[in-house]
């Protein structure tokens, strides 16, 4: 999606948009906010980091689940329903996080979040498109804008609150998203309902297709390493939470701006097959580097990843939306369910990878995760560009997937 396809309306959007972004933009803070904090947090509930680690793999564990019947749920009571029931289950969990008193707590406060946050981030795309002025490519443009200003800014938020308490951050994203939830309330109507309601095994059904199974199947190796990152190097870095917060916030700098500047252009001149293979081989390579690097050298391939992980994240959302001919919604969501299995499991098995090996063990399994992904990817090469050319434009019409940082 080059620059010039979107415009210059992005700007130039109801308040209804402007709502469901905002709160868009919180909901992606949420993902990065604990990194910097996660030292922290092991030594207030005196856990150790696979213990501190299970946050994200309850969080994600829940999310991948709920890929299932988020779709049930919307094609049911509507999208605007299902943005406030995501939203006030969100605040809900996350001012209960902070008021956690053990580990045990905490993961379980987090899974709640999660599912929240599944309800949310698996509408709100839908909803701006069918608010927004401008037409799909300005609104799709915003969302992933809002992605990735979400994912930059959360780990600074979680420095900034996490100097004076870890449980501050938790206090003050359950308040962002009381105000998004206002926002919405006040600004968005409801939208138009599908004409057909979705199925609870719908999603599952859509994996069948081969072409969604070997990109969900590559994606799944892809975000293994993607956590890996996200999840263990802050224990690595063994930072304060400024220093740590500022590390991810350059990392998550990098991450929107190939995602939405780069990764469109690289598709454009070589083909998505080839840039997320390509992609993904470099990827390997920094985590490589990272396994066996000084902490300065250990913080630049942090923050190069943040690049790399920009254009996967963009490149297999628009793969997982090419190759079906499911509704896009609903091939989504099985695409979902398969990645963020990864996302649930990379947190907790790097720590322990650490605890029984050595520190270098947890990079060296990403880079070959890294390096099966790509391997998925080349060897369905033939399979993925006759299905993207094949899908059909009823497909096509669609509301634009979640897209895979979120």
């Amino acid at each position: 999606m080059a620059a010039g396809e979107h415009g210059g309306g992005i700007l130039k959007q109801p308040m209804a948009v402007w709502a469901t972004a905002f709160a868009a933009v919180v909901a992606f803070m949420g993902i990065g906010l604990v990194d910097p904090i996660l030292p922290s947090i092991a030594k207030g509930l005196d856990a150790s980091p696979s213990q501190v680690s299970l946050l994200f793999t309850s969080y994600f564990l829940i999310t991948a689940v709920a890929m299932l019947v988020t779709g049930f749920v919307s094609s049911r009571i509507g999208g605007r329903r299902t943005l406030l029931l995501g939203l006030a289950l969100v605040v809900v969990f996350a001012a209960l996080s902070g008021t956690s008193d053990s580990v045990g707590q905490l993961v379980g406060f987090r899974a709640g979040w999660g599912l929240g946050n599944a309800l949310f981030v698996s509408t709100s795309l839908a909803v701006i498109v069918g608010a927004a002025s401008g037409g799909s490519a300005a609104a799709i443009l915003l969302y992933e804008s809002a992605l990735g200003l979400g994912m930059s800014c959360g780990p600074l938020l979680g420095a900034v609150l996490g100097d004076a308490s870890w449980r501050y951050p938790f206090y003050g994203t359950a308040a962002l998203m009381a105000i998004g939830f206002a926002a919405i309330t006040v600004f968005l109507e409801e939208q138009p309902r599908p004409a057909r309601k979705t199925g609870l095994l719908d999603p599952l059904k859509a994996l069948g297709h081969k072409g969604l199974a070997a990109t969900a199947g590559s994606a799944f190796f892809y975000n293994y390493a993607f956590f890996t990152v996200l999840a263990f190097t802050p224990f690595v870095l063994d930072m304060s939470p400024y220093k740590s917060g500022a590390v991810f916030f350059a990392w998550g700098i990098l991450l929107a701006l190939f995602s939405v500047l780069v990764a469109p252009r690289l598709q454009s001149r070589f083909g998505s097959v080839a840039v997320a293979a390509a992609s993904l081989v470099v990827f390997a390579a920094d985590l490589a580097v990272i396994a066996y690097g000084s902490k300065a050298v250990i913080v630049t391939g942090v923050i190069v990843s943040g690049a790399l992980i920009g254009i996967n994240n963009t490149v297999f959302t628009e793969l997982a939306l090419e190759v079906s001919d499911a509704p896009r919604p609903v091939a989504s969501a099985g695409y979902n369910f398969v990645r963020w299995f990864a996302a649930a499991a990379a947190p907790y098995l790097a720590p322990k990878l650490h605890e029984h090996f050595n520190v270098h063990v947890p990079f060296l399994v990403a880079t070959g995760t890294c390096l099966a992904a790509a391997g998925v990817l080349a060897g369905a090469h033939r399979l993925l560009a006759t299905a993207a050319a094949d899908h059909t434009p009823a497909a096509a019409a669609q509301p634009h997937p979640v897209p895979a940082a979120g």
